[in-house]
């Protein structure tokens, strides 16, 4: 079947439909990870979007139970050059497009995602539309297309009650932690029960009073959906968290929440930094590490108060900022994804830091 692409800037890519067959806008990202479609698909971050993979063959290793970074697919639709019919890795236990089909996720192949590329990286992040109608007016088209904004992703990605992950290793007393979820993903929970640690997931807009009584040694703000600076409700109760004395480890939207509370400001990026290869400079060793990266608001470096923060990675490719320190003790944030799903696995070291500062050790220890 026939499915047309439509772009915001009134560009049209024609194709052959995959998965739903429904119309679907959303905004429209790119991602360059050459794996890990799966865990991009279900990374409640990508609530609200379209993803236009830049690797030309995605698929060919089918989908799993395993890899879900959460109980569902978040993305609205997918945009690839060619979807592989049939996985071919001992783990596959469906083949991509009766995954698609399944959840309900619009997509499109055989368009040119390079192109796509090139132009979301010339023209910036846009709204995009897949529609297999044979006939529509582009007018029409344009002004829904135009009109749709990604809001209010935070409180449907968020779980409703709170839950709790016992350690998965036996490390002694368990630490026990705080996780506010705002779209946080599965991995980032198991390298923190991987180390021993039990972790209580709390709604987004739980009082930070509530998470201060709770006897807990740390709290981490998740990744999330959206526009961090939508979340007037959520900031607030992070900077009653930062004002307290208790450990904090922002990741995503969770750093950019934290920056929020402290004074700083965001800005939306011109097409954002989503991929598996993104490299960032640890300011204090001078180490550049390759991280995952899946966000489209970023921390303005001016807007950083050095009394209150310092830079501590920065983006090597462009130079924004991937990491602040704060002067208040026990409280850092990275904005790149260390629990590494998809991606390298080198600065899952973050999270072995978190937990000595839980357990009363130093930062820099």
């Amino acid at each position: 079947m026939k499915a047309t692409l439509i772009l915001e800037n009134g560009m049209t890519f024609v194709g052959e439909s995959i998965g739903a067959t429904e119309d679907r806008i959303c905004e429209l990202v790119f991602n360059t990870s050459m794996t890990g479609y799966q865990e991009i698909l279900t990374d409640p971050s990508c609530a609200g979007q379209g993803i236009v993979m830049s690797y030309p063959l995605i698929g060919n290793y089918g989908v799993n139970s395993e890899d879900n970074e959460s109980s569902r697919p978040w993305a609205e639709a997918l945009v690839v050059r060619h979807l592989s019919r049939r996985g071919s890795n001992f783990r596959c236990e469906s083949n991509l497009d009766d995954y698609l089909k399944e959840h309900g996720i619009t997509g499109i192949q055989d368009v040119d995602t390079r192109a796509i590329t090139r132009i979301l990286r010339s023209q910036g992040t846009m709204n995009g539309m897949i529609t297999c109608a044979e006939h529509f007016s582009i007018q029409e088209a344009l002004e829904a297309i135009r009109a749709y904004r990604v809001t209010g992703k935070v409180d449907v990605v968020s779980c409703q009650e709170p839950y709790v992950c016992p350690p998965e290793t036996d490390c002694g007393t368990p630490v026990p932690v705080a996780v506010m979820d705002y779209g946080v993903k599965r991995s980032l929970i198991g390298c923190l029960t991987r180390r021993g640690c039990e972790v209580t997931v709390f709604p987004a807009h739980t009082p930070a009073d509530t998470i201060l009584s709770g006897g807990f040694a740390g709290v981490m703000l998740s990744n999330g959906p959206g526009d961090p600076a939508d979340n007037v409700e959520i900031i607030a109760q992070v900077k009653k968290l930062y004002e307290a004395d208790i450990p904090l480890f922002g990741v995503c939207m969770g750093h950019q929440l934290l920056a929020l509370a402290a004074g700083a400001q965001t800005r939306k990026m011109r097409f954002g930094h989503r991929g598996a290869n993104h490299p960032v400079r640890d300011v204090r060793t001078g180490r550049t590490q390759i991280t995952s990266q899946n966000h489209g608001y970023v921390v303005t470096w001016e807007s950083v108060d050095p009394a209150v923060a310092s830079i501590s990675h920065v983006n090597v490719n462009e130079g924004s900022v991937e990491g602040l320190e704060y002067k208040r003790p026990g409280c850092f944030s990275v904005q790149f994804h260390p629990e590494a799903a998809p991606g390298p696995k080198e600065t899952k070291y973050l999270f072995d830091r978190f937990v000595d500062l839980m357990k009363g050790g130093d930062f820099h220890a």
